[in-house]
Order: C-alpha cells, then sequence, then structure tokens
C-alpha cells in the first residue's frame, strides 16, 4: 500500500509497527499504552504534550486489555497520541476470554466481550471515576456497578441497516449483490458489516431477524428501496415487533407500560425494576414530597417513583409521549401523578403552586448530549431540593456536573448500572442536593 500523502510522520513513520505495553482502558473502551520516544526537537513537534513526556507517548489499540504487551501497527498520529491495530498480543491479560460472538472486533457494536464480565464492571466503575476527576475536578468514591442479570441476550430493541450501492447510469445492466445487513464496521462511519445473529440481543429477536433479513433482501432485489433504510426489532410483551408505530407493552415491575415501538425506552428489561427502584430511592431520600420527571417520555420514572410522593408531574416535549403516559398512569391505577406537554423553553412553568422547590425532587434523564443551557438555566431557577441526574454518556453528565456545582448543588452519590453488558456503554445516575 502506498503511503497516505496527508499522513502526519510524528512521532512514527507510516504504518510502523510498535511493541507497547496496555496500561489501561479509556471509557471509549481502547486499550492505552505509552512508549518512550527518543529525544527530538520540540519544534518537530514530537512528545509535545506535557502528559506524554512524563511517561511516554500515548497509543490508543482496539480490544487490547491492560496488562497486556502488544505488537500494533500505527495508521494515525495525533498531537497528543497515536492509533494503531492491534496485530498480536504477546503477553495476554489473564482477564482476556474468547469473544462469544464471531463478528467481534469487525463489528462495532461491542468493545469488551474478550474481557471477564466482572472486569468490566471494574474497569466501568473506574472510568467513572476518572471521567470525575478529569472533567470536573472532583474526587469521589464512586459506587460498584451494578451488573446486569444477563450478560448476553439481553439487549430488547436493535436497528439494523444496510446502504444499497451507487450505480452510474451508463454503467451495462447487472444484478447488483446483496448488500450487508448489520452495523457499523469498527472503526469507520460508514461501512457495514453483514450481522446474521447478534449476540447482545435477545432469542426472541435472533429468531425474527433471519425472516426480516431474507424479506429486506427480497424487497431490495425487487427495487422496494431507492437508497438504504434502518430496520427494527423490538421485543415486547407481544412478540419482536417490526413496524415503527405499532403499539407495544413493556413490563417493569408491576408496571405495565404502553408506548410506541419507536419511542425511546430502555433497552435492558432485565435490569429495569433495580434501576428504577434505585432512582426512586434517592429521590425521596431528603425527604422531599413532590416529584417532577423532567424528561418523562411515557412515564417510566414518574410512575415507578409515584408510590413514594404526594404528587408526580411528568414533563415531556413530545405529545404523543404525554398521552401515553397519562393512559399508562390510568391503567396502573396511578392516581397521583400528572403530565403535561411543557414547551422546551418554559418546562417549569405550569407545575402549579403545590410544587414548591425546597420541597420537591426533580429527575432528569436527557438524551446523550446532555442537558442543553437553556433546561439547566430553567432548572436552577427553580431550584429543586434534589436532582436525579440519569445518564447514559458520563462525559456529557460531567460536564453538566460542573454547572451543578456552580449553581451550589452538592454530589451525594454516584451510582453506575451496566445496561450494556459487553460495550462501553453504561448508565450513570447522580444525585445532587441543593446547599
Amino acid at each position: 500500500m502506498g503511503k497516505n500523502k496527508k499522513f502526519n510522520d510524528h512521532p512514527f513513520p507510516y504504518r510502523a509497527e510498535i511493541e507497547l505495553e496496555i496500561a489501561t482502558l479509556t471509557n471509549r473502551g481502547v486499550g492505552l499504552g505509552r512508549v518512550v520516544l527518543p529525544d527530538a526537537p520540540a519544534e518537530a513537534g514530537v512528545d509535545a504534550a506535557p502528559e506524554s513526556r512524563a511517561g511516554g507517548w500515548v497509543v490508543m489499540v482496539p480490544f487490547t486489555l491492560p496488562g497486556e504487551r502488544v505488537r500494533a501497527r500505527v495508521y494515525r498520529n495525533h498531537k497528543n497520541f497515536s492509533e494503531a491495530d492491534l496485530l498480536a498480543i504477546l503477553t495476554p491479560s489473564p482477564e482476556r476470554i474468547e469473544p462469544r460472538c464471531a463478528l467481534f472486533g469487525a463489528c462495532g457494536g461491542c468493545q469488551y466481550q474478550h474481557l471477564t464480565y466482572a472486569a468490566q464492571l471494574h474497569w466501568k466503575r473506574q472510568q467513572v471515576e476518572e471521567l470525575l476527576q478529569h472533567m470536573a475536578g472532583v474526587t469521589f468514591a464512586v459506587s460498584p456497578v451494578i451488573g446486569s442479570p444477563q450478560e448476553f441476550g439481553y439487549r430488547s430493541k436493535i436497528t439494523p441497516h444496510f446502504q444499497l450501492p451507487r450505480y452510474r447510469d451508463d454503467a451495462p445492466e447487472a444484478t447488483p449483490p446483496a448488500p450487508p445487513i448489520g452495523f457499523l464496521k469498527q472503526g469507520t462511519r460508514f461501512d457495514i458489516v453483514d450481522v446474521p445473529q447478534c449476540a447482545i440481543a435477545t432469542d426472541a429477536i435472533n429468531e425474527k431477524l433471519t425472516a426480516v433479513r431474507a424479506k429486506t433482501q427480497q424487497r431490495i432485489a425487487e427495487g422496494y428501496y431507492q437508497r438504504g433504510a434502518t430496520l427494527l426489532l423490538r421485543h415486547a410483551q407481544e412478540g419482536v415487533a417490526t413496524d415503527y408505530d405499532a403499539v407495544i407493552h413493556e413490563q417493569v415491575g408491576e408496571l405495565r407500560l404502553r408506548f410506541l415501538a419507536r419511542d425511546f425506552f430502555q433497552n435492558n428489561p432485565f435490569i429495569l425494576p433495580a434501576f428504577t427502584r434505585y432512582v426512586r430511592e434517592q429521590a425521596a431520600a431528603g425527604g422531599a414530597r413532590s416529584l417532577v420527571d423532567a424528561y418523562c417520555g411515557s412515564g417510566l420514572f414518574a410512575l415507578a417513583s409515584a408510590s413514594a410522593f404526594e404528587r408526580v408531574c411528568g414533563v415531556e416535549v413530545s405529545e404523543t409521549s404525554v398521552k401515553f403516559a397519562r393512559e399508562n398512569a390510568a391503567a396502573n391505577g396511578i392516581a397521583n401523578a400528572t403530565f403535561v406537554a411543557g414547551d422546551a423553553a418554559m418546562i417549569f412553568a405550569g407545575l402549579g403552586d403545590e410544587f414548591v422547590p425546597m420541597d420537591t425532587a426533580v429527575v432528569i434523564d436527557p438524551p446523550r448530549k446532555g442537558c442543553d443551557e437553556s433546561f439547566l438555566h430553567q432548572l436552577f431557577a427553580f431550584g429543586p431540593r434534589a436532582v436525579v441526574y440519569v445518564s447514559c454518556d458520563p462525559a456529557t453528565q460531567m460536564r453538566d456536573l460542573t454547572l451543578f456545582l456552580e449553581a451550589g448543588y452538592t454530589l451525594t452519590a454516584v451510582q453506575p448500572f451496566d445496561l450494556f453488558p459487553q460495550t462501553r456503554h453504561l448508565e450513570c445516575v447522580m444525585t445532587l442536593v441543593r446547599k
């Protein structure tokens, strides 16, 4: 392969092979090691970062584990670190195991199938502690991660997709090859790996997936699709739904919830009873009598917590979700919960006088990008007694934490939940109490 003309040669030449020991795992699930570089002039851009000079130049190598010595091939040099592909494990970690899925390493869906589950939980806890220190400047004892009752076969929703190849109008007529249907290839933004079965999806989804793939390939051959598409398989009480607009039911403990198959809902039903119970206990721990669920969706946290409060109000910008939340409250015989479709700019305006800030706890479960500035300004202006912040991205959660601390809140608990075994993802629940 010829040299990439845009390749930065410092500190490693193009496709240089190196050996290094992996020291830790980043919160992206990538092994991190350091390589001691020979002395080089500062103006050359080599080893410019102080953190790199302290212990060697940082090199990131996917699918490696702490304590392993590996051989890797560098494919990109950044200002402060390099990225490399794994070539060989020279000294394996005692925590390394055989991945269950044959596509592990090619499919970008999982990062940790080669690591024992106990070690996954250990490293996820450490990653949350490190994010607290590095992003929020907070040293805090993070509670041990609460693991999933099922390590595989837990995921109740998958969205495989495909892209159709582009052909020139003047190209000779030929039957196009069947495109792969699956998930993004590791390390790429557009390439798709064909996934006939998914080890982390439920058995029912995998049974349905075979038929869905066959039907999709037939439709592709018949010209049904003009471009790529994203498919949906969602395992609920009725079975596996493939229609985005299907109304489905999910059971969480004694709570039965109804919503659209396309709506957001946590995708590991096996851990949800413990997850929602913890959120309820943290929200009620300070003695608040009122609860506001500020991103309530179809009512999961609001309804699961209603028994611990005199009154509950769920706020959601989606009117469809609010409709389902109201129906779910009625269907479960919960009379002390109301739901309002709140304008994003006036999220707390319609709560009513009975929601006194210092007697109110707020639960927030924002999208992966975290809370937007407008919402946080409204939240701090309302000034609730406590906030239970649920996040699927601890990095954006730590970013928001700094604003909570500036607004006069104290961090009292950090509890990660592993809703996504075998992957780098996790849910983290932070409890913040107003001084």
